[in-house]
């Protein structure tokens, strides 16, 4: 959905509120601290879409207990950043959306943080069939040798002290990866179990060696050895590495640097967008999953 579409769809606060309770609701709104039926609209003027709930007397509104609780923002700006992290395909940074939506620098860091959480909740089903399985690196410092200090360039790939990210690709499916902390047979071991389901299919990995000390004995494993081609018919790992390249192109041409605190939430926010390319309406597909 374009930022026109959501303009005129929700031109303001009210329509807004009425498009999310219609999504969280329907037409049975409840107390989401006591999940009570017995609520009532409260009638405060200029306050629109609060409600009373009569068995825990609690006071709330279609946005308790989602990332948009208690916000001062305008919905209507919360509606067209999401729309606009959706259909950056690259990710965009803090200052593009604070000038793209009129927003502070740091209010636009914050609701990122909350659209890229939400991103991160949503759990991919167990990956079958072709898989590719990988790890890049992300971060560090440019690879050129730095003639101002005659510093040798920084270390590609194993052994380089960039933040570790694994991931996992179904041919023509979904992507899962994260932020690994063990990279050896067992981590990735724990990783695959977690991701994919052994039960017909076949892991493709490049030849790293504890991806075999990870297969071994519980998936069908074929190896690309990248010295020798980079496919084998359909032994390759191109897929995965497809999307490495939107990862890396989001760092380096977007936010240029983000710390390791951060990076779960920027790995979520690439593989929500993969997950969802085929998605003719991923705008509306964001919002059902927060409130609902």
């Amino acid at each position: 959905m374009n930022l026109f579409t959501i303009f005129r769809q929700f031109p303001d606060q009210e329509a807004c509120i009425a498009h999310l309770e219609e999504l969280r609701w329907s037409d049975e709104p409840h107390c989401p601290l006591c999940g009570s039926f017995n609520v009532a609209r409260k009638n405060e003027g200029d306050r629109v879409g609060r409600w009373n709930c009569h068995e825990c007397n609690s006071s709330f509104n279609v946005l308790s207990g989602t990332i948009m609780q208690k916000t001062r923002i305008p919905l209507q700006q919360w509606f067209m950043a999401i729309g606009l992290m959706i259909n950056a395909k690259k990710s965009l940074s803090a200052y593009q959306l604070a000038r793209d939506v009129e927003l502070t620098p740091q209010t636009a860091r914050y609701v990122q943080r909350r659209i890229r959480a939400a991103m991160a909740a949503e759990e991919a089903p167990l990956l079958q069939g072709l898989v590719e399985a990988d790890e890049t690196y992300v971060g560090g410092k440019p690879r050129k040798k730095n003639k101002a200090t005659d510093r040798e360039p920084a270390k590609r790939g194993r052994g380089t002290d960039k933040t570790p990210i694994i991931g996992a690709v179904e041919r023509g499916g979904k992507v899962v990866a994260r932020v690994a902390t063990d990279l050896s047979g067992k981590g990735i071991l724990r990783f695959l179990q977690g991701s994919v389901d052994a039960a017909g299919t076949l892991l493709i990995t490049d030849e790293y060696r504890a991806y075999a000390a990870a297969a071994r004995g519980h998936f069908q494993h074929a190896i690309i050895n990248h010295a020798m081609a980079y496919a084998d018919g359909e032994t390759h790992t191109n897929t995965i590495e497809g999307f490495w390249a939107l990862v890396k192109r989001a760092w380096y041409g977007s936010h240029h640097h983000y710390s390791y605190h951060w990076t779960p939430l920027f790995v979520a926010e690439a593989s929500w967008k993969y997950n969802h390319r085929k998605d003719e309406n991923a705008f509306s597909s964001f919002l059902r999953r927060v409130f609902r």
